[in-house]
């Protein structure tokens, strides 16, 4: 759908974050008499008041009867369309849409777009992304990275119709995005799904759902090319008819055999040495190269370029170290599945862990079984759910052989995972497994406060290099 199809609707915009702004001003950049309605938070009135725009009107309650108002809805990807006053709007007639259908409408019709490249997944799609990025970049192409890395593609939409625009664009999808491209009407040229846990059951309503609109990148939208996780036991069963389907992590294809990365039959390169922490985003090195090689380039070539990227802040990121202690910083972990890939980084080593924040509902008895045996020096855990991730770990910590103890914020939970690891020092390793809302905005507020807890600079640690265009 293109944004000039909004013209003489009655269209509403629900959210007012970055993404609420950028569908904003690229709806207003193209449509100036177009008169809008804005839904936001009170907070957020203010500023979008600020604008005096005479064609906005702002409004701090969505109910359903004002929304059902409206033939279209742009609606900022955090707000779920399972929403009670969501769901009785679409029967009174009204239409969800996001910013990035928005986007791939306006690249279905662009003269000479780019190529473009979606990578989604539960874990590991920010870190896949940004080295796809790199390394296409390496090989000379321009590209840009976009998306829910942390450049909305509503702010790039200008690149499209530039005199140099992008060859390709390595573009991030959340599972509140991926619906979306199949709404903006353009096929990507490849799409990428890494794996699938449960997560942002608060959002989705169920883990089948969560699944169902995560796979709509690949069942909705018909990616010419989609590449896939071999190993996923939802990914392996998939039925895509209308896409070629290219495996990774599968003998035949990508795949590491221990540390070093094959293609095929032929060894390529040792991946021990590469800034990519945990074997698990050296696993998505293999989906990245399998990415490049349906593009029709030469993945081998371009393969040791992974040893100049850079590694992104907040994902078992090393922060630095203070009196023998080492903090590491993993805050962009949501899900229990993360935290136990980053104990397995980390194996070997006495690890203080910091477990818990807003409660989502997600099941914690997988991640307390491993702590029979997988278990770190010391367990603290904090946030919403910490409580009822510390009745569980309760049962186990006798035979996982852990001290666990339960804090009140993330600055007591630093100090406890301290003294847990006395004066032999260690790690202290934040890696949550939940979100981080209630005390902090986001993930990126949660790393910085760790940062800044633990004696560093936040500014320091907190850019992701390479958003844009290059």
């Amino acid at each position: 759908m293109r944004i000039s199809q909004l013209d003489a609707k009655r269209v509403a915009l629900w959210g007012w974050g970055r993404e609420g702004r950028a569908a904003y001003h690229a709806i207003r950049a193209r449509l100036p008499q177009l008169e809008l309605t804005l839904f936001c938070s009170p907070d957020e009135a203010a500023d979008a008041r600020g604008l005096h725009d005479a064609r906005l009107i702002v409004e701090t309650a969505a109910t359903a009867e004002r929304l059902g108002g409206f033939e279209w809805i742009v609606k900022s990807p955090g707000i779920s369309p399972y929403r009670a006053e969501a769901v009785a709007a679409a029967e009174q007639g009204a239409r969800f849409i996001g910013g990035t259908a928005l986007w791939f409408g306006e690249h279905a019709a662009a003269r000479a777009g780019g190529r473009t490249l979606c990578v989604t997944g539960t874990k590991g799609k920010s870190t896949t992304t940004s080295l796809l990025a790199h390394l296409l970049r390496a090989g000379g192409h321009r590209t840009a990275l976009a998306g829910n890395i942390g450049l909305p593609l509503l702010e790039a939409l200008d690149a499209l119709e530039s005199p140099q625009p992008p060859e390709f664009w390595a573009i991030e999808l959340s599972s509140y995005q991926t619906g979306d491209v199949a709404l903006g009407g353009a096929r990507p040229d490849v799409a990428v799904a890494l794996n699938l846990y449960p997560e942002h059951l608060d959002w989705h309503g169920s883990q089948a759902r969560y699944v169902e609109d995560k796979l709509r990148l690949l069942t909705q939208a018909r990616p010419r090319i989609a590449v896939l996780n071999a190993a996923d036991p939802a990914l392996a069963a998939l039925s895509l008819p209308d896409s070629e389907i290219r495996w990774f992590g599968d003998p035949a294809g990508w795949h590491l055999r221990g540390d070093a990365l094959w293609r095929g039959e032929r060894e390529i390169m040792d991946t021990a040495a590469l800034p990519l922490p945990g074997r698990h985003n050296r696993g998505n090195l293999c989906a990245v190269l399998t990415a490049i090689e349906a593009l029709g380039l030469d993945a081998v070539a371009l393969a040791p370029a992974a040893a100049s990227f850079k590694p992104l802040p907040n994902r078992l990121q090393p922060i630095g170290e203070r009196d023998g202690v080492a903090y590491v910083n993993d805050s962009i972990s949501t899900t229990p599945h993360a935290t136990l890939a980053a104990l397995d980084c980390y194996a070997g080593q006495r690890i203080a862990l910091l477990v818990g924040g807003h409660d989502r509902g997600i099941d914690w008895q997988g991640f307390s079984e491993a702590m029979r045996t997988r278990a770190p020096l010391a367990i603290v855990t904090m946030g919403e759910n910490g409580p009822r991730i510390h009745r569980l770990l309760e049962a186990v910590a006798g035979e996982g052989g852990f001290a666990l103890s339960v804090a009140r914020d993330l600055a007591d939970a630093m100090q406890q995972a301290r003294d847990a690891l006395g004066a032999q020092g260690g790690v202290v390793l934040l890696s949550p497994g939940a979100p981080s809302f209630g005390p902090y905005r986001d993930y990126v507020a949660r790393g910085r406060h760790f940062a800044e807890l633990a004696g560093f600079d936040p500014d320091t640690i907190s850019a992701i290099a390479g958003i844009g265009i290059a």
